[in-house]
């Protein structure tokens, strides 16, 4: 490997590691033009995610036209009703046929949460919020938008610009959280080096 190589290298891994970095799970959003190239963009992004034997189980449905963004205000519990204000709401699905199954393993939560980690990332750099949420009526969202019912709904991924704004319908605990990171676990918490240990011991 050439130097230029390696620096090119090293530069590619400082963007991925800025994009982490810069992801956060805000709450407070604004209005943003949602266009055919942004979910095009994401999308590309999440087809380039590993699986188990390339499956790619994951399944998006990206919603962004304002006459279906409203019906889908009625499967958010009322913990996320911030989620209102979203731009787009992008509905992770998949099911267990379509990935690996070794034994007592089902891959497709697996493949499919890191296929949704690279359009979070990715909306990340693209200066937007790309918050996910488990809050939300499963039978009611394959309702709204034709999903069969042998889908296993996942996640909404809630995207919007953030907003210096406070959302007035947030909790003091989700406003508190827009303005500083919620605390982190120790690396020490939840890394092991070479075997694990019961810490607790």
């Amino acid at each position: 490997m050439t130097q230029a190589m390696l620096n090119n290298y090293i530069k590619n891994i400082m963007d991925v590691k800025k994009a982490i970095d810069s992801r956060r799970a805000y709450r407070s959003l604004e209005q943003v033009k949602i266009t055919k190239k942004i979910v095009d963009n994401l999308s590309r992004c999440a087809q380039l995610s590993a699986s188990c034997f390339n499956n790619q189980p994951w399944r998006f449905v990206f919603v962004y036209e304002p006459e279906v963004l409203k019906k889908m205000h009625d499967v958010l519990t009322a913990g996320n009703a911030w989620a209102k204000s979203a731009s787009m709401i992008v509905v992770v699905f998949s099911k267990k046929e379509y990935d690996c199954v070794i034994r007592e393993r089902k891959y497709f939560l697996f493949d499919t949460g890191m296929a949704s980690a690279f359009i979070i990332l990715r909306a990340t750099e693209l200066g937007l919020v790309a918050h996910p949420i488990a809050g939300f009526s499963p039978k009611k969202v394959r309702e709204i938008l034709k999903i069969p019912e042998n889908m296993h709904v996942i996640a909404l991924i809630i995207i919007g610009k953030h907003s210096n704004e406070l959302n007035p319908v947030l909790s003091k605990k989700q406003r508190n959280s827009e303005k500083h990171r919620p605390k982190r676990l120790a690396v020490k918490k939840f890394v092991y080096l070479n075997q694990y240990f019961d810490e607790n011991k």
